[in-house]
């Protein structure tokens, strides 16, 4: 692993993640490591949280008491997976909290003057790049020792002329800075946002409705070019032109500084978002018609609050981790499932005749999100009578539709999966044939799903898109014999720790570099 091109507080993240890592694989706690170093805890915590000045002399010690090469001379390689398939999965593994209400709130907190701490974030690329972001324009960002906790504190001045435009530009996430930004200056820029590839996705919607409240935004040479212009309206309706998740939220960090009162209407309802509005409702912003599709925010023009936040469980996880059971055939639990989300999937996935137990309900640390434990059990699958297409919420979860076309390819006939909302992400899933699935590719948004499948192993190439690239990764899990996924690096983006978790309940999965 060369270091010398990286960042230093990136390079020491990465060693102290491969410490973790290597650590858990050799079934060692921080204590019994620390014993092998002569060293505390604390300071074997330090190390895994990126905390901590490392020599090589550490290093090699380190590499030493864990058994493992943690540092290479030579380029970093892609990271690759070694897939053994056919293996039954078992016992059970909990959903962790949501990426994509982790990085809304990330965007929150800028709107705050006082101090937010936000638990059970997700250690994931997309939250660490946004890291990399705020704390480039002067935000505070602290983890706590066991690197679950997550303390920001923003400056009464942001240096936006300091933003690390590289990181910025490698998340779509960026243009939710631009509700919470318009209430800071008249003018300013954003690197353009990147991000997974499915095709176009306009910013008109955003410009749509952040319009009301003063900003127009041109998007021209890499950069979102901000002009905000105050309007003296202090009541304002918005009509979002799509019910989008982070069109919504961006309306909803726009509205909470604003004076007055903003109606959203066609609002999305979705587990980020009301991640989003129990935030802002802690930090004093009267907010009426949580999981509805009509918002009233009461803004206030200063939010200057402590506030203690407990990010809820993340619903595409769960899909996900329920997809591993269900295509190898395994008995499986997935604890701390979000079902209010899942509810939709769950009927689809009972008409395919999957046998399925749901536990009393209860509810999560956020004190408001519905949790259940969910045990699969093995089942003969057919395919439904209707296609299978995705809705806003409280619809079947656009990003929970690929993993019906890897359950869809167990299944006895023929699926339809419509995948209207983004241009090319159906294309990835043609990646299963690959594999051994009759998918076959209708147009750019429809894919015929014929069942079942004779799983074989192969080596695919990582599709460019988060979920289609863990549905190959599972549809590995099927597949006897082994499988090599390349270039898994995306997948790192959406999942923590995804390949050991499985691993834990039964997967076969090697990570290895060129």
């Amino acid at each position: 692993m060369t270091l010398t091109e990286l960042p230093p507080d990136t390079a020491m993240r990465r060693i102290g993640a491969l410490v973790r890592d290597a650590r858990r694989h050799r079934g060692l706690t921080q204590q019994q490591l620390a014993e092998r170093l002569g060293t505390s805890q604390s300071a074997v915590a330090r190390i895994e949280q990126g905390n901590q000045n490392l020599t090589l002399e550490l290093l090699g010690r380190l590499s030493a008491a864990l058994e493992s090469e943690l540092i290479r001379v030579g380029p970093v390689g892609p990271t690759h997976l070694r897939v053994t398939g056919g293996r039954l999965l078992s016992g059970s593994v909990e959903v962790k909290s949501s990426k994509n209400a982790a990085v809304a709130l990330l965007c929150a907190a800028l709107l705050n003057r006082g101090r937010t701490t936000l638990r059970n974030v997700a250690r994931i690329v997309e939250v660490e790049r946004l890291l990399d972001v705020l704390r480039s324009i002067g935000v505070s960002a602290t983890w706590d020792e066991a690197g679950h906790d997550l303390t920001l504190m923003v400056p009464d001045r942001i240096d936006l002329a300091g933003i690390d435009a590289d990181a910025a530009r490698r998340t779509r996430s960026i243009i939710m800075f631009l509700g919470p930004l318009l209430h800071r200056a008249p003018v300013f820029e954003l690197p353009y946002a990147g991000g997974c590839d499915l095709g176009t996705r306009t910013v008109q919607p955003h410009m749509i409705a952040l319009r009301p409240f003063g900003l127009e935004i041109e998007a021209r040479a890499g950069e979102y070019h901000a002009t905000v212009t105050p309007t003296g309206a202090t009541e304002r309706t918005i009509v979002l032109t799509e019910r989008g998740d982070t069109v919504t939220e961006n309306a909803l960090l726009a509205a909470a500084r604003a004076e007055g009162t903003t109606t959203i209407r066609n609002a999305s309802s979705n587990y980020m978002v009301q991640d989003l509005v129990l935030y802002l409702q802690l930090l004093g912003v009267g907010i009426e018609g949580l999981g509805t599709t009509t918002l009233t925010v009461h803004g206030q023009p200063v939010l200057d609050a402590d506030v203690d936040y407990t990010i809820s469980e993340d619903p595409v996880e769960a899909m996900s981790l329920l997809t591993a059971g269900i295509v190898t055939g395994s008995e499986l639990t997935v604890c701390r499932a979000p079902v209010e989300f899942l509810e939709i999937e769950l009927a689809v996935l009972a008409e395919m005749g999957l046998r399925y137990e749901v536990s009393p309900e209860y509810l999560a640390d956020n004190g408001h999100t519905r949790l259940a434990d969910i045990t699969i059990h093995p089942s003969r699958l057919r395919a439904p009578i209707d296609k299978i297409h995705p809705m806003p919420f409280p619809g079947l979860n656009i990003d929970n539709l690929p993993f019906f076309a890897v359950i869809a390819a167990q299944a006895e006939g023929a699926t339809m999966i419509h995948d209207w909302v983004y241009d090319n992400r159906a294309i990835h899933l043609s990646d299963l044939t690959r594999l051994g699935a009759d998918v076959r590719l209708l147009d750019p948004h429809r894919v015929l799903v014929d069942g079942p499948t004779h799983w074989s192993s192969a080596e695919v190439v990582c599709p460019p898109a988060l979920r289609p690239a863990v549905c190959i990764l599972l549809a590995m899990l099927a597949a006897k014999g082994t499988s090599v996924l390349r270039n898994v690096d995306i997948i790192a983006r959406g999942y923590e720790h995804l390949y050991e978790r499985l691993v834990e309940i039964g997967a076969a999965i090697e990570v290895f570099h060129d």
